[in-house]
């Protein structure tokens, strides 16, 4: 049922999330603009590895813990890590490459984001599961 607070909740952890990926990706790719000389989105790669990680310790954290308040899982869970991982993105500045000729690069950005992303939730849930 549609909650306007609950809407608050996950609109607050949103605009955080959002401000989040923004911030640490445009210093991220500041930093670091190319990998060996070419051009790579690495400040997304970034959010995104480190939030499916994260993600993954704070869904097996709430799962463990009853008690948790649902406005804190809504503001942490769905708003932040909503707005702060950013596939949608990825999946925009992939198909650039691709349509800008950089096979190689665009396809290595996919293979090796999907299998980090996907590691980064094993290891997650490892550790997760190990302190909770």
């Amino acid at each position: 049922m549609f909650d306007l607070q609950n809407l608050l909740w996950v609109g607050f952890g949103g605009f955080l999330g959002a401000n989040a990926r923004y911030l640490l990706s445009l210093y991220i790719n500041q930093r670091f603009p190319t990998i060996i000389g070419k051009p790579f989105p690495l400040g997304t790669a970034f959010v995104n590895i480190t939030g499916s990680f994260v993600l993954a310790i704070f869904l097996v954290y709430v799962s463990k813990n009853t008690s948790f308040p649902n406005n804190a899982k809504l503001l942490i869970g769905t708003g932040f890590f909503g707005a702060y991982t950013t596939f949608s993105t990825y999946a925009n500045e992939s198909m650039t490459l691709v349509n800008n000729g950089q096979w190689v690069t665009g396809l290595s950005y996919i293979i090796i984001t999907n299998i980090l992303c996907l590691l980064g939730v094993v290891l997650g849930l490892l550790i997760a599961n190990r302190i909770f």
